[in-house]
């Protein structure tokens, strides 16, 4: 299919597949893919020597095991990879390889696509997959983009995809508000779930920035949304699992024979394990349940811009203890205006057609014609309960920020309906969106990969962190992209990258950014919470207190749970037995070569 074809085609929706946008966001998101299409310029590729096997078994074995694999599941439940490698977009995304990748599109590449139906049939693949010594690498729906996508960390990996079979609701009990849910769940259908009983009135979810992703695969992978239910991994509750030899655990209360707590309390007796199975490779999570939040009573987006950079320091002073007692009450943004212009969908050449970084002269004349004006930082934040109660904490709100000079509050009466402010109140209410997708058409081909630190709530750490952020990317002629997503005690700054995929010189210059971002933060006390798999081992590096004491911990963990080694080899930077000391371990010297020298035989 060529892109012009590619672009004329409608949008899957729900209920017609899992992987669906709702209908009331059909026509965003019909105009969101038009933009992307229209900056898309990659080729297709052309490949040969199909399918490409993993090390450590060969061409014909690969082939034959294959065929055992489709007698026992289905011939229409496994694809063979051995066509050209579409691209798609976020709603119509590969589950291939990672479609916004920063190396050659060959190093993640999966060699099969397996569609198991239940929890027996992941079973019957991992035990396939311990009988043939072949790597399998499970995906919920794959759209843990800026991350990764669905690609494999080993070459030639089989990936799961539970979500096309595994994606029903199992349940939604409005009087303990949460649901159980399976893997190809998205944020998007609990939501029109929800809808459909009734109960969107009753009960919120908790969404991230694009509602298209799996609730347990955001979940397990630690991300985040912006209602006060915003950590998704703190809000679970009871998961199912199958390990990597093919045993199927339930965690916490989901243990005891015809419990009822089971969504209500996460622990259980004994230790609790559901830890071990957030970003790891320890174990395939083919249900969770998640709790719900109830409807708070009413709900007030707000909105304030601060004109200097420098203006950080004192804000994430004055945000601290209003977010430790609860008065900023949800998961909230501080974003950096040059991602704002960019949230805006335009081409960067719209407002600079020079090289390097965009100057922040340009930058501030183009923000002082949008409706929110020139600033520096924009702080997006929602205050929850009956309208008395609102008053009383936008108040205080108000009378702390403008301690601040300069700061401004703006009226959300001013703002037109396509201004990003109103897709930040969306997702503030556990209302989904397709919004975000925006400033990727920075670039064109564009495609993104994020740093994602860790820091205090104080003004000395953003301070610090923007800097060195700024520093780098100016030594990369890359423009500088950071929001600060503010949890209770802690905040996470998204620096996301933007690049043209195409351009081969661009995506040498954002990973040598990342890999200098990585490793001086580190020096400075910060560490990722999640990263892309070009950059797992090097993050799993930098925790190294006491020689490495922590991944010595997972590695004798994964070699009792997965003794050949067959479960997501090497996902954040946790290798195998038969892996480790053969050159795996993707580092700064390794270049783009995702693969070793072979693996331990039988």
């Amino acid at each position: 299919m060529s892109f012009a074809e590619e672009a004329k085609s409608d949008v899957p929706t729900l209920p017609g597949t899992h992987s669906g946008i709702p209908t009331y966001l059909l026509e965003k998101a019909r105009k969101a893919k038009e933009g992307i299409f229209e900056g898309r310029t990659k080729p297709q590729n052309e490949r040969q020597k199909l399918p490409v096997v993993p090390q450590g078994i060969e061409r014909d074995e690969f082939l034959k095991a294959l065929a055992e694999l489709k007698s026992q599941l289905g011939d229409e439940h496994i694809e063979i990879n051995d066509k050209p490698l579409r691209d798609g977009w976020y709603m119509e995304h590969p589950n291939t390889h990672d479609s916004m990748t920063i190396l050659d599109e060959e190093e993640f590449v999966a060699s099969a696509i397996v569609y198991p139906g239940s929890t027996e049939e992941v079973q019957q693949i991992v035990h396939w997959a311990n009988k043939h010594r072949v790597p399998i690498f499970p995906i919920s729906m794959g759209r843990n983009l800026g991350y990764g996508g669905a690609a494999p960390r080993v070459r030639g990996s089989v990936t799961v995809d539970l979500g096309k079979r595994m994606n029903k609701i199992l349940d939604i009990n409005p009087e303990d508000y949460t649901c159980l849910v399976e893997p190809g769940v998205s944020f998007y259908a609990l939501y029109e779930a929800l809808k459909e009983k009734g109960l969107e009135e009753h009960m919120w979810i908790d969404t991230p920035d694009l509602g298209g992703g799996s609730v347990i695969g955001n979940t397990v992978d630690r991300g985040v949304g912006y209602t006060p239910y915003g950590d998704h991994w703190a809000m679970h509750s009871g998961l199912e699992v199958v390990l990597p030899m093919g045993e199927v655990i339930r965690t916490g209360m989901g243990a005891l024979p015809g419990n009822n707590t089971w969504q209500a309390f996460p622990y259980g007796f004994g230790p609790y394990s559901d830890g071990i199975f957030s970003q790891s490779n320890y174990g395939i999570v083919t249900k969770m349940g998640m709790t719900l939040m109830p409807n708070p009573g009413g709900y007030e987006a707000f909105m304030y811009t601060f004109a200097k950079d420098e203006d950080l320091e004192q804000l994430m002073e004055i945000i601290r203890p209003l977010r430790i007692s609860n008065i900023l009450e949800n998961v909230a943004q501080v974003r950096h205006v040059t991602q704002s212009l960019a949230a805006i969908g335009q081409p960067r050449t719209r407002f600079y057609s020079g090289t390097g970084p965009v100057p922040q002269e340009v930058i501030h004349a183009a923000a002082a014609q949008t409706p929110l004006g020139d600033h520096s930082w924009a702080y997006y934040g929602m205050a929850y309960g009956p309208s008395h109660i609102r008053a009383h904490k936008l108040a205080l709100i108000d009378q702390e920020f403008k301690r601040i000079p300069g700061a401004r509050r703006i009226d959300p009466a001013t703002l037109p309906e396509d201004e990003y402010f109103w897709a930040r109140e969306r997702v503030a209410r556990g209302v989904p969106d397709i919004h975000e997708l925006r400033w990727v058409n920075w670039a064109p081909n564009g495609a993104h990969i994020a740093f994602s630190p860790v820091s205090p709530i104080r003004g000395r750490d953003a301070m610090k962190l923007f800097a060195l952020g700024k520093r780098i990317h100016e030594q990369y002629g890359i423009d500088f992209f950071p929001a600060f997503c503010v949890g209770l005690r802690e905040m996470h700054l998204i620096v996301e990258i933007v690049f043209d995929r195409a351009d081969a010189e661009q995506k040498a210059r954002a990973l040598g950014c990342l890999r200098d971002l990585v490793d001086q933060a580190a020096r400075e006390g910060y560490g990722e919470y999640r990263t892309h798999l070009v950059l797992m081992d090097q993050v799993a590096g930098t925790y190294s207190w006491n020689d490495g004491a922590l991944m010595k911990f997972n590695e004798r963990l994964k070699d009792a749970l997965d003794p050949n080694g067959i479960l997501a080899p090497g996902r954040c930077g946790i290798w195998p037995k038969r892996y480790r000391g053969r050159g795996w371990e993707m580092t700064r010297e390794s270049g783009g070569q995702s693969e070793g020298d072979g693996v331990e035989s039988a």
